[in-house]
């Protein structure tokens, strides 16, 4: 009989380790599409006070399991986003810069707009280094040199489409350049408005 009752203590143990899990798992589950609502709404929400607001919520939405509602992470994210479609833009210039017979004035504006796409994603890259080591005794200071070097990789693309004006410039080169350098400027513009937001939130997270 003892031996009969032990057993059915351990059965009704296991059974209520599988009931909390079930019951975990259900929580989890129900929980997921308010946490996937909220997370972007968030983004769409934050995305209005960027200047390119369709963009910025294209680009991050795909995040928001990541970004949850966090002003850092999102800043932080379209960081990240912006550095790595510079990084496939260089790829690409250096690609037609070596494969395509290009006109001398049309292959000065091409090695100019490399060197400074190049400077825009060491400003970039520091700034990602940069916004995770951010702590309440650092906050205004990593902000301020935040804004200052993703202020300065924005002039670095604005250059390299300068480079590429007037009609001379027309062909193949010029508009697969540009369109890849508005994109990527459009996008910069955007992670320097949530640096903003993020700045003037004073939220640590």
């Amino acid at each position: 009989m003892q031996g009969s009752s032990s057993s059915s203590r351990h059965v009704l143990a296991i059974l209520l380790i599988i009931l909390q899990f079930t019951s975990s798992i259900a929580k989890t589950f129900s929980h997921k599409p308010y946490h996937t609502k909220r997370n972007t709404e968030y983004i769409r929400s934050s995305c209005t006070t960027t200047t390119y607001p369709r963009l910025c919520y294209r680009s991050l939405s795909i995040y928001a399991s990541k970004i949850n509602t966090s002003p850092r992470l999102i800043a932080h994210t379209a960081l990240l986003v912006t550095f790595r479609a510079s990084k496939s833009t260089s790829r690409l210039m250096r690609k037609i810069a070596r494969t395509h017979r290009l006109k001398p004035r049309v292959a000065a504006a091409m090695a100019d707009c490399i060197e400074v796409i190049d400077d825009s994603i060491d400003e970039l890259q520091k700034s990602i280094g940069e916004i995770v080591r951010i702590r309440r005794s650092n906050f205004v200071l990593i902000m301020s040199d935040l804004q200052t070097w993703v202020s300065a990789a924005l002039t670095d693309e604005d250059t390299c489409m300068d480079g590429f004006s007037g009609r001379a410039m027309n062909g193949y080169a010029k508009m697969m350049v540009r369109k890849r350098i508005v994109k990527i400027a459009h996008l910069t513009s955007n992670a320097l408005a949530l640096i903003n937001n993020y700045a003037s939130s004073q939220i640590l997270d």
